[in-house]
């Protein structure tokens, strides 16, 4: 057996660490060294890379709200629900992690489509979500909202439920005890949760482009410019990437101090 070293970990276990973290870092470090300085500016300040760029923010941010309002009560359900607490709502919950993107976006246009279980009504009523921005802040709820809920479920199981039936019979409310005494329980996980569906939502492709498609400013997001980029220009695809990542990398690091409190 392996000697423990002073931090209990086994020193058998450093060498697949390591080669964890180069398999992580090296693909990475090599879209790095491919960039070209020289051009930088140019490829990042064009209307297209600008317009696919804010269009992924807002979109992103939307969606992460929209996770945020749908997903914690969810994640409480499930936690706290003994009806919601079952095989096939958590099956439904995880089904998007698992699914191939392409197979999500005809799952959304199935639904949301003017063909669909919901679409068709929507489309006689005059109003269209395929191929529009909401489309795609809809695909990146999709695929991100497992993030959150699989986060949070996980951190209030943990954290037991013995805390709010104290409060409660000192006389707090149900939204009290819930913004007091849950959720401040559970910061972290809800940190690092609303972290993950941000950057999912961030580098969504396959659901986005089959659901709304790319149009310029519309439904066209950095990771969409990033692949038409690719045929025509890869140097503008590498800089585009690095950019994402760049963006990516940013939100985490400043969800780092929440992180520790």
């Amino acid at each position: 057996m392996a000697r423990p070293d002073p931090l209990g970990v086994p020193r058998l276990a450093l060498l697949p660490a390591g080669l964890a973290a180069l398999l992580l870092a090296a693909p990475v470090l090599a879209m790095l060294l491919r960039l070209d300085l020289s051009d930088l500016p140019a490829l990042l300040t064009s209307a297209t890379a600008v317009d696919a760029l804010l269009l992924s923010l807002r979109t992103a941010a939307s969606s992460t709200v929209l996770c945020l309002v749908l997903g914690v009560p969810l994640a409480l359900a499930l936690a706290r629900v003994r009806a919601f607490d079952n095989l096939v709502v958590r099956t439904l919950v995880l089904l998007p992690l698992v699914l191939p993107p392409v197979v999500a976006g005809i799952a959304l246009l199935s639904f949301f489509g003017r063909q669909g279980l919901l679409g068709a009504h929507l489309d006689a009523a005059g109003i269209r979500v395929a191929f529009s921005t909401v489309a795609v802040v809809l695909a990146q709820t999709f695929v991100s909202l497992p993030f959150l809920v699989v986060s949070l479920d996980g951190a209030l199981r943990a954290v037991g439920g013995r805390h709010e039936p104290v409060a409660a019979t000192l006389g707090a409310s149900p939204w009290f005890v819930l913004r007091r005494v849950t959720l401040p329980l559970v910061r972290p996980a809800l940190v690092s949760g609303t972290v993950l569906a941000f950057a999912r939502a961030l580098g969504e492709f396959g659901a986005t482009l089959t659901f709304a498609g790319s149009l310029q400013g519309v439904t066209r997001t950095l990771p969409l410019e990033i692949y038409l980029a690719r045929e025509s220009d890869p140097d503008a695809a590498v800089a585009l990437s690095v950019l994402l990542v760049l963006v990516a990398a940013v939100a985490m690091a400043l969800a780092r101090p929440d992180l520790r409190r």
